[in-house]
């Protein structure tokens, strides 16, 4: 029986042999199936963080253009306001020119007061008075009421505000009404006839 025994552990059972290398070639397909799902799952996942990532960074610029728009319609609805108070400003400096007189005094005061309230609100709310006297003319800025010949100024230059410009935030609700200087025209030395 020694024998025997010797004999089957030399020369295993071939079935065995067989059914080791089918448990190894199963092993080893149930590892590349799992290993694949595995491969699977991760490109999936990393899929969907990419996709979590792209959506997070479209909300956030959405987010970011709404607020821009709401602060564009602000502005846009501040400036209508604006725009409408600004014949006031010119009623109210007109009324403090015309009555320069002793008896007007508490009068004017009184406008002066209303006056400097309205224009310092405005001055907050971003609004600027473009004063341009003295300074080159600027079709951006400045519409100009008239030429005027002088030799005092150089050519291009406001000599003459008739009504004030205003801008908002940068961008111009009225532009200023002016007079631009012109250099006098020389005299013909040839006269025809």
């Amino acid at each position: 029986m020694r024998n025997e025994n010797t004999k089957n552990k030399q020369n295993p059972n071939p079935g065995d042999e067989l059914n080791q290398a089918l448990d190894e070639a199963s092993l080893a397909a149930d590892n590349a199936a799992a290993d694949a799902e595995v491969s699977r799952l991760t490109a999936d996942l990393q899929e969907l963080r990419q996709t979590l990532m792209r959506r997070q960074a479209d909300f956030e610029n959405y987010r970011k253009r709404i607020e821009k728009e709401r602060a564009e319609d602000q502005k846009r609805a501040t400036a209508r306001l604006v725009e409408g108070l600004i014949p006031v400003i010119d009623g109210f400096e007109h009324a403090l020119a015309a009555h320069r007189e002793a008896e007007y005094e508490t009068y004017r005061r009184g406008f002066e007061l209303i006056y400097k309230q309205l224009v310092d609100h405005l001055t907050r709310l971003g609004v600027e008075r473009i004063d341009p006297t003295g300074k080159p003319f600027d079709p951006n800025l400045h519409q100009a009421m008239e030429r005027r010949e002088t030799a005092d100024y150089e050519d291009g230059t406001v000599v003459q505000v008739f009504q004030p410009g205003y801008l908002f935030h940068g961008r111009v609700l009225r532009p200023a009404m002016v007079g631009v200087a012109t250099q006098p025209a020389a005299a013909s030395k040839n006269v025809v006839h």
